[in-house]
C-alpha cells in the first residue's frame, strides 16, 4: 500500500530541525519500501505492507530523531481524492492555492469557519479544505485562520506540492 505522510511544520525556520535522509532511513527501519522525500518540509511517500499510523511515526521521530511534530498520513487512494480538482476557478497559481489535510472531519468541520478576505475563496470538501490566496500564502489573514482551526489535527501545503506527491 502506498502511503504519503506530511509533517506539521518541519523544518519551518530554526525549529524542529529534520533531515530527510534521518527520516527516510527512519521510515525504512519502520518497514516502509520505496521511500522519497519531497522538498525538505516533512513530506514523505512509501510503501507498507500495512499501514504505518500518525501515532507510530510521531513518537518514532520523536524518540529517535528528537523532532515532535504532528503528522498526517494518507494513502493513496486519499491523496488522489485530496489532488483531484479542488473547483476554485481563480486558482490559476499554485503557489497561491493552500490545501488543508486532517486527519479528521472534526478538523475539516473546523476549517469551514475560516473567513476569505477579498478575492480570497475557500472551499471545504470531504477530503480536504482549499483556500485561493490572491495576494499570496504569507499576506493571508485566512491562511493563518486556517491553520489556527487545524491545530495538530491538520497541516497544509501549496497546490504545487499536492500535485508533486
Amino acid at each position: 500500500m502506498r502511503c504519503i505522510a506530511l509533517w506539521r511544520g518541519i523544518n519551518v525556520g530554526r525549529a524542529k530541525r529534520l533531515a530527510m535522509a534521518d527520516l527516510s532511513t527512519l521510515l525504512t527501519e519502520l518497514g516502509a519500501t520505496q521511500v522519497r522525500t519531497l522538498l525538505n518540509s516533512g513530506n514523505a511517500v512509501f510503501d507498507v505492507k500495512r499501514r504505518l499510523g500518525a501515532a507510530t511515526l510521531r513518537r518514532a521521530v520523536a524518540e529517535r530523531l528528537g523532532v515532535d511534530a504532528a503528522v498526517i498520513v494518507k494513502t493513496a487512494d486519499e491523496w488522489a481524492a485530496i489532488a483531484a480538482a479542488h473547483g476554485i476557478a481563480e486558482a490559476d497559481d499554485p503557489s497561491r492555492l493552500l490545501v488543508a489535510i486532517t486527519s479528521d472531519a472534526a478538523a475539516l468541520r473546523a476549517a469551514a469557519d475560516v473567513e476569505p478576505q477579498g478575492e480570497e475563496r475557500l472551499v471545504v470538501t470531504p477530503h480536504a479544505a482549499y483556500l485561493w490566496c490572491a495576494h499570496g500564502i504569507l499576506e493571508s489573514r485566512a491562511g493563518q485562520q486556517l491553520l489556527q482551526r487545524l491545530g495538530d489535527h491538520g497541516t497544509t501545503r501549496n497546490w504545487a506540492t499536492v500535485q508533486k506527491l
